[in-house]
């Protein structure tokens, strides 16, 4: 079988506070966007991964889509798989990519092997994988809350928009983003979300993030310059993007999407 795992941006991400089990309390609404990678998945007598397109740092069991496998290897009865991924979505910008893979090789076992998980206890597994994991389930726009792994539905409907997607190649580790967040406790810009009003939306980790590399802040600008109703720099970086109720224009540049939601 093939898969096509999709990336998401966030519309506005609140950091609220950091919880007493290290990890930190979210507030987001995330949306798949129309941007793939590639997983296939087929029976095999051993396992094997082979991962081609955009380089994937790390060792092969490192890779989520193999932590997916072992997952499943050890609480249910499979057998072994081929995997293949092509990486398209980049890594490091805050577009989930690897959190979309994993989920998704947790998807094709279950279809492949007929265990019929269902959506709960497949949500479950994809939060052990990691805290956006659980999203890619469903997929489609959600609000997320907790570490990122409690969901709910969220009335936005983004059809007929067209989004500019710029990736500018700027590393932002997480743990460096997490320690230098500007905690933003006022979300009530998510009530307004869902009458089509983006304007009380932020991103706590855009502060930081802008101060640091300016040229973030000016990729911004450049879009709501453009005609862009909403930009905003997606999960902690360091891509952004832009929503438009017209086309933008398509400069067919390397790392710059246009697509229509």
């Amino acid at each position: 079988m093939i898969l096509f795992p999709p990336a998401k941006v966030n519309l506005g991400l609140n950091v609220l506070h950091k919880r007493d089990d290290g990890y930190h309390e979210i507030k987001s609404c995330m949306a798949e966007i129309p941007l793939h990678d590639v997983l296939e998945i087929l029976p095999s007598d051993t396992f094997r991964f082979q991962q081609t397109g955009l380089t994937v740092d790390g060792d092969l069991e490192s890779n989520l889509c193999v932590k997916a496998y072992r997952l499943i290897e050890d609480r249910y009865d499979v057998g072994s798989v081929y995997m293949h991924l092509r990486k398209m979505i980049p890594m490091g910008a805050g577009l989930g990519g690897g959190s979309a893979d994993a989920t998704y090789a947790l998807l094709g076992l279950n279809e492949l092997f007929q265990l019929n998980l269902d959506d709960s206890t497949l949500e479950s597994l994809a939060a052990e994988l990691g805290s956006d994991c659980a999203f890619f389930v469903k997929g489609g726009v959600q609000m997320s809350e907790g570490r990122g792994e409690v969901l709910s539905p969220m009335d936005v409907d983004l059809k007929g928009y067209y989004m500019k997607l710029i990736y500018p190649s700027l590393h932002i580790g997480t743990g460096e983003a997490y320690g230098n967040v500007h905690f933003e406790t006022d979300d009530s810009g998510y009530d307004t979300l869902l009458q089509n009003d983006f304007s009380g939306l932020v991103n706590s980790f855009e502060q930081h993030a802008f101060s640091k590399f300016s040229e973030l802040r000016e990729i911004k600008q450049s879009l709501l310059d453009e005609g862009a109703f909403y930009a905003a720099m997606s999960g902690s970086g360091s891509s952004v993007f832009g929503l438009f109720k017209e086309r933008p224009k398509d400069s067919g540049e390397v790392n710059v999407w246009v697509m229509g939601l």
